[in-house]
């Protein structure tokens, strides 16, 4: 398969083309990134589009919908598909978003959206994005390529066993048991990893014993 990414400079959000072989069919996944690498990648392999895969609807991954749903006359997606040589599974994974997917191309690559991330996960409430982390994504094989709605690419393998929140939710981690306050109330925090944005990613408890993933900004660390 062929792949072409492209990434917005300040959302650092992730658009891609997949295409199952020179001169062959394509799908793009999500759009909320400058289109002209994935659009080089069309012309010079001399692809056709054929759908748009949405993984979510928010703002940074929709961005273009319109422009390249009217270039090249394709619907938006939100679950299996089978186009030219491609065989793609929709995993719905709630959580960060009511409307969350990956999507699975061929047994081989794993389009995350804003669910797994390169060492983090995406926000929301914690037993909901749990869920669709153990339930859905880590039961894949290790093998399997990640390309993220955000920057880096990795693997269910590598995640597995180095994502902070993965090891955790395993039992291969306890928690970091910090006390903390979120937005000014008091919390423990349990799980603390980078994030693509550089401002961590934490899984805090609250005083009501509800368990959240939010980002590291909204955390106030006493160290």
């Amino acid at each position: 398969m062929l792949v072409g990414r492209s990434m917005h400079d300040q959302w650092l959000s992730n658009a891609y083309v997949l295409g199952d072989a020179p001169g062959g069919t394509a799908v793009f996944v999500d759009s909320g990134a400058p289109l002209g690498p994935l659009l080089d990648l069309v012309e010079r392999e001399r692809l056709t589009p054929t759908h748009l895969l949405r993984t979510h609807a928010h703002g940074d991954h929709i961005e273009h919908e319109d422009e390249l749903c009217d270039r090249f006359g394709i619907p938006v997606v939100m679950g299996d598909l089978v186009t030219g040589g491609l065989s793609i599974r929709a995993i719905e994974l709630p959580g960060h978003s009511d409307d969350g997917l990956a999507f699975v191309a061929n047994d081989e690559i794993c389009f995350s959206g804003d669910v797994l991330f390169k060492d983090a996960v995406g926000g929301g409430p914690a037993d909901v994005v749990q869920l669709s982390v153990m339930d859905g994504l880590m039961t894949l094989p290790a093998e399997i390529r990640v390309l993220p709605g955000h920057t880096e690419e990795t693997t269910i393998g590598r995640e597995w066993e180095h994502n902070p929140f993965v090891t955790y939710w395993r039992g291969a981690a306890p928690s970091l048991g910090e006390a903390v306050t979120v937005a000014g109330e008091d919390a423990e925090l349990v799980v603390w990893s980078p994030d693509y944005d550089g401002n961590g990613k934490a899984l805090v408890r609250l005083a009501d014993g509800s368990e959240r993933i939010v980002g590291g900004s909204r955390v106030s660390r006493s160290s």
